[in-house]
């Protein structure tokens, strides 16, 4: 008997202009949970499109083997049909529709032409139950948060009688406790037979609970490593995912924080009239020239309503306090007047409001500071390009050029387009809100290396990070906020993830 529940051997997979799988091969044992690591771009999403028919026979070329039968997927609903059910990263339920209705919806329970209601109703509390999730099936998608949606999720694929379960980046938008609870799942999921493959570029999750580990890097198979000869270690799948080894993920920089204050708030409030409640109270915080400040804290701690706050007040909070840059009390009323002062913010949902993902590299980076490419008028198309290919050369963009679509590039890519944006506004203080969330562990690299030499050039950066290796290997200072309030201020030893944690949970 084949031990491999599924098979995919010399799959290659071609867009115009870019070989996105290249004889890939990639197999997966009944039972076990398999991650799939790589660098954006590596090929690890339209791999399991090719397995879930999203790419459909004809498509791409090689075979899909699963349960010793060669597969060929028309559709997604060929490939539910024989067990396998793929879950996104962007969750594909109706906010407006209860919970019971999503998880059946395609596949509804029906007496004779009628939907039975009852019966969905009952079998939705037992498939609720299987993902320990204690809620209402009567409750409406858009009253859940994101850890229960994603449950929800998986409620919806364990209801078809899947057999493989596939979760692209299933955690990256969860907090810590509800990213373990879902791993908690999957063990459980586990030992009731369903075998799962999962996408993370969080390598500790990986390294906690995979069975195997497969790495693709430029759309190629490298390896697969085997937990049971003890081959998965952060050192190991790094090495294989980026081709060489990086001794520390956080690089050092050789420099001394200058003294001058460049961006200061004193007793800085925001009361947000949506919800009825301040979501800042009083915050004193400082940012000195050359130096990058951490901003840590849990979710809906209050760090991006911060950035929201002093970025121009979209969010359009009640605000109190004062605002200094290089000394000078401000008065920013939306976001063009917070770029004419020198902030700039690239916001942690790059796909939602960070960038326009049907245009290309050159309008996203340009469209910022496009006064500075006009005249009379008139944008100078050339100087446009020049620009752009200059952001794409020094942030090593890849892409095949700067007429490429953005909703094309992997999220590193994105990540590098959405910093060059603001880049471009020559900006003195510069607010990273969640600047490495999605991104693979060679394009995080990247992004480190450019703050260190934006901060070399003198620029000073406000690091807003839910991963604290993030914030204390980057940060010269942190500054931890609890329910809206600053609860402390910590540097050099003191930093730890402890202390922090305790501050954050004040």
């Amino acid at each position: 008997m084949n031990k491999y529940l599924l098979e995919m051997v010399g799959i290659t997979k071609q867009f115009p202009g870019v070989k996105a799988l290249d004889n890939v091969s990639f197999s997966v044992a009944e039972g076990e949970i398999h991650c799939l690591v790589g660098e954006n771009g590596a090929g690890k999403s339209t791999l399991m499109k090719v397995l879930s028919g999203v790419y459909p026979y004809g498509d791409y070329t090689g075979d899909i083997v699963f349960k010793g039968v060669v597969q060929k997927f028309n559709g997604i609903s060929d490939s539910e049909r024989v067990g396998i059910a793929i879950i996104y990263q962007e969750l594909a339920l109706v906010p407006e529709m209860t919970v019971y209705e999503n998880i059946f919806l395609g596949h509804e329970i029906k007496k004779g032409k009628l939907i039975d209601w009852n019966e969905t109703i009952q079998k939705s509390g037992e498939m609720l139950k299987k993902v320990k999730l204690n809620i209402n099936p009567a409750t409406k998608i858009k009253d859940l948060g994101v850890g229960k949606q994603q449950l929800v999720e998986i409620a919806k694929a364990l209801s078809k009688n899947v057999k493989l379960l596939i979760l692209d980046e299933p955690t990256a938008a969860l907090n810590e406790d509800d990213s373990e609870n879902l791993l908690m799942l999957l063990r459980e999921l586990k030992s009731q037979g369903v075998t799962s493959i999962m996408i993370s570029h969080k390598l500790k999750e990986v390294i906690s609970i995979a069975d195997t580990v497969t790495v693709l890097r430029d759309g190629q198979t490298i390896c697969s490593l085997d937990a049971r000869n003890n081959e998965i270690n952060e050192s190991t799948i790094i090495k294989h995912m980026v081709g060489r080894e990086i001794d520390n993920i956080y690089p050092k920089r050789d420099m001394v924080v200058q003294n001058e204050v460049v961006f200061e708030v004193k007793d800085w409030s925001a009361y947000d009239p949506e919800i009825g409640r301040d979501v800042l109270k009083s915050v004193n915080l400082n940012v000195k020239k050359g130096e990058i400040v951490g901003l840590a804290g849990l979710m809906g701690a209050g760090r991006t309503e911060f950035a929201l706050s002093v970025f121009g007040n979209s969010a359009e909070f009640r605000l109190k306090g004062d605002l200094y840059i290089n000394g000078k009390r401000m008065n920013i009323k939306n976001p063009k007047d917070a770029i004419k002062a020198g902030i700039a913010y690239v916001t942690e949902d790059r796909k939602g409001n960070g960038l326009i993902l049907i245009d290309d590299i050159k309008q996203n980076i340009t469209i910022a500071n496009l006064r500075a490419l006009t005249s009379q008028g008139v944008i100078n198309q050339n100087e446009e390009v020049k620009v752009a290919n200059e952001y794409k050369k020094s942030m090593n963009i890849k892409a095949p050029s700067v007429e490429q679509k953005v909703g094309n590039l992997s999220g590193g890519n994105q990540q590098k387009v959405s910093l060059g944006k603001w880049l471009f506004v020559k900006p003195n203080v510069l607010i990273l809100d969640e600047p490495t969330r999605g991104i693979d562990v060679g394009a995080k690299f990247e992004i480190y290396t450019i703050m260190n030499e934006l901060v070399r050039q003198g620029m000073s950066i406000i690091m807003i990070s839910s991963e604290l290796p993030e914030v204390l290997g980057m940060s010269d200072r942190v500054y931890v906020v609890s329910e809206g309030r600053i609860t402390g201020e910590v540097a050099g030893e003191e930093a730890t993830q402890e202390n922090i944690m305790k501050l954050a949970t004040n």
